[in-house]
C-alpha cells in the first residue's frame, strides 16, 4: 500500500469543499453523481479534485475511458477519512440545535436609572421563564460597549440611534421640573422660579436639549450643583439642593419629588432596544430583546 506523503509546512490547508467533493465521488461512485448531490456541476467537482490532488501532492484518481478509479493513495486516503463527514454533519446539527434553544449568556447593558426603575422587574420575569439562560447586567451609558461587542443587547435613550446597530423604538420617556417637598417647604412664601436653586447637568453633557433649556431659563449664578448623569440629577434634587429637569419614569417613583410643570415634549428621549447585526437572530437574543419589547409595550411605562 503507498503511504501519502507528508505535507510540506508551506502547503495551504485541506480544504473541507475539496475534501467533500473526494468523498462524494468515493460514495456515489461517479462525477455525475457527487455533483448532483452538491448541487454544482461537473466542471465544479473535477476542478475541486484537481485542487485536492494538488494539495497533497498524490494522484487519488486514475482517469480511465470509463471513468474515475480510486488510485492505492486515492483508497488509503478514503478510509483515513471514513466517518469525517458523518461527524462534520452532526457537529453542524449539533450547534444548529443548540441556536434555536433559547439558552447561554446575555449581556445586558442600560443606564442604571433605567436599568434600576423600569427593566429589572421586566428582566427577572425573563430570567424565571428561561432558567437555562445567564443574565449579565451593565449598568452604564457608553455605547462602545455594543458596538465592540462588549454586550448583546443595549437599552438606551437617543433622539438618534447609531446606524450601525439594529435598534428597536420601545417607547420615550419625557422630562420635567421636580423638587424635592422638603426643599419647597424651605422656600419663602409667594416664592416663584426665579428664586429656586438649581441642579443641572454639566458641560460634558452640553449637548442634551435639557442643557440648553437651562441655559435659556436659568441665570448661572442659581445653580448650586452641576452632574454628569441622570441619576446624580435625580439623588441631588431628592436630597433638597434645588429643583431640576429630571427623567419623569424615574422621578415619578420618588415620593419626596413633586413635580412642578407639564412635561416638554421637545425635551424627551426616545427608548431603544439596540443590538449587532450579527447577533439578531441568535435565539437566546431574538428570545430576550422580543420578551423586553412586548413587556414595556404592554405594561406602557415608556409611551
Amino acid at each position: 500500500m503507498t503511504d501519502i506523503p507528508s505535507l510540506p509546512d508551506s502547503r495551504r490547508p485541506l480544504s473541507w469543499d475539496e475534501v467533500h467533493a473526494f468523498l462524494l465521488v468515493v460514495q456515489a461512485g461517479s462525477i455525475a453523481g457527487a455533483a448532483r448531490r452538491l448541487g454544482v456541476n461537473h466542471s465544479t467537482v473535477l476542478r475541486r479534485l484537481g485542487s485536492l490532488e494538488d494539495t497533497v501532492s498524490t494522484r487519488l484518481f486514475d482517469r480511465l475511458p470509463g471513468g474515475y478509479t480510486l488510485t492505492a493513495s486515492g483508497h488509503e486516503f478514503a478510509e483515513r477519512l471514513a466517518g469525517v463527514a458523518e461527524q462534520i454533519e452532526s457537529a453542524r446539527d449539533h450547534i444548529a440545535s443548540r441556536d434555536v434553544q433559547v439558552r447561554g449568556t446575555i449581556r445586558v447593558t442600560a443606564p442604571e436609572s433605567l436599568m434600576r426603575t423600569v427593566l429589572m422587574p421586566l428582566i427577572a420575569r425573563f430570567s424565571l421563564r428561561y432558567p437555562a439562560v445567564q443574565l449579565q447586567l451593565a449598568m452604564g451609558t457608553s455605547l462602545a460597549n455594543l458596538t465592540k461587542r462588549e454586550a448583546d443587547v443595549a437599552v438606551r435613550a437617543s433622539n438618534h440611534p447609531p446606524e450601525n446597530l439594529v435598534a428597536r423604538r420601545v417607547g420615550r420617556v419625557d422630562s420635567a421640573l421636580y423638587a424635592s417637598r422638603a426643599y419647597l417647604a424651605s422656600l419663602p412664601p409667594g416664592a416663584t422660579q426665579a428664586d429656586y436653586r438649581w441642579v443641572a447637568f454639566d458641560e460634558s453633557m452640553g449637548e442634551l436639549e435639557q442643557s440648553r433649556w437651562m441655559q435659556s431659563h436659568v441665570a448661572p449664578e442659581r445653580i448650586a450643583i452641576r452632574v454628569d448623569n441622570v441619576d446624580g440629577m435625580v439623588e441631588a434634587v431628592a436630597c433638597g439642593v434645588g429643583a431640576g429637569l429630571l427623567v419623569c419614569p424615574v422621578a415619578d417613583r420618588r415620593e419626596e419629588l413633586v413635580q412642578l410643570a407639564p412635561a416638554d415634549p421637545s425635551l424627551g428621549w426616545d427608548i431603544w432596544i439596540l443590538t449587532h447585526p450579527e447577533l439578531r437572530q441568535v435565539a437566546r437574543i431574538r428570545a430576550f430583546t422580543d420578551f423586553l419589547f412586548d413587556a414595556l409595550q404592554q405594561e406602557g411605562t415608556l409611551q
